[in-house]
C-alpha cells in the first residue's frame, strides 16, 4: 500500500550547522513510501547529526524502514541546512 509517512530529524544539537545559526528548512515534511499492510512504519527518521550548512539531505541519504521504497522514482529533497539570514546578506555583498 502507498501512504504518506511523517518525517522526523532528530539529533539537532549534533549538528554543526544549526550550532552556527542555520535554519533546518523541511522540503517534505512527509514522504509517500509504498509498505507492506504488516510494516507500516509510524515515521521515518532523518539524523541531523554532523550536517553543515549547505548540506541537502535526499531521499536516499536516509535509511528506509525495511520493506519499505519511496513511491517517486528519482532521488528527491527531504530537507536542506540554510545559512542564516545575517550570513546570507553578507554573502551577497561581497559576491557583488
Amino acid at each position: 500500500i502507498s501512504l504518506l509517512i511523517d518525517v522526523e530529524f532528530t539529533n539537532h544539537a549534533a549538528s554543526p550547522g544549526l550550532k552556527r545559526g542555520g535554519t533546518l528548512v523541511a522540503v517534505r515534511p512527509q514522504v509517500e513510501l509504498e509498505v507492506t499492510a504488516g510494516d507500516i512504519p509510524d515515521h521515518v527518521e532523518v539524523d541531523l547529526t554532523g550536517r553543515e550548512i549547505g548540506d541537502v539531505i535526499h531521499i536516499q541519504d536516509i535509511a528506509l524502514p525495511a520493506g519499505a521504497k519511496p513511491t517517486i522514482e528519482r532521488n528527491f529533497v527531504i530537507a536542506n541546512i540554510a545559512a542564516p539570514s545575517g550570513l546570507r546578506s553578507d554573502d551577497a555583498a561581497a559576491a557583488g
